[in-house]
């Protein structure tokens, strides 16, 4: 064998190690699956993406998690409707994932929420997702300010609210 080949065999399982390719704990991906779905569940996704989920006082079996929803959220911004992540995260790669979670998101989605978490929360939410798998229908399109909706939709504005003291 050459010395080039030789070299090559023996850093290779450095390599795949390091890349997270092959892991030295064979439990460590059922962690970050698991760490995913805490973060899922403490992070209140299931509030909107789940539907009935806050009805059921969070009894939504996890096999309905992450589906969407099609009720709307409708304010001055048009109406949005939860996404349904099981999907659209099964479009995605790792990567797009992640850039998708830094990227600012119509309301009443907390955008800035997915921005403060770190890369491995985000790789965890990601896999947990993925381990879930594809199921369900896509929510509804966005629907522009104005544009008239055929679907049940929350009335998503500030009603009463105090008027501001002068300075």
């Amino acid at each position: 064998m050459n010395k080039r080949l030789i070299k090559y065999v023996l850093l290779l399982p450095a390599a795949l190690l390091v890349n997270g390719i092959v892991s030295a704990d064979p439990d460590a991906g059922a962690r970050v699956i698991e760490r995913g779905r805490y973060l899922v569940n403490i992070s209140g996704c299931n509030d909107c993406h789940t539907a009935g989920y806050p009805e059921s006082g969070g009894k939504t079996p996890r096999s309905e998690w992450l589906t969407g929803n099609q009720v709307g959220f409708q304010g001055p911004w048009g109406t949005t409707y939860p996404a349904n992540l099981r999907l659209r995260i099964d479009s995605l790669t790792e990567a797009q994932w992640i850039a998708l979670a830094r990227t600012p998101m119509r309301p009443p989605m907390p955008w800035f929420s997915l921005q403060a978490m770190n890369d491995n929360d985000l790789r965890a939410i990601y896999r947990f997702v993925r381990h879930l798998g594809p199921k369900g229908e896509p929510a509804p399109a966005y629907a522009a300010p104005g544009q008239t909706v055929n679907t049940p939709y929350i009335v998503f504005v500030p009603q009463n609210l105090p008027k501001q003291a002068k300075k």
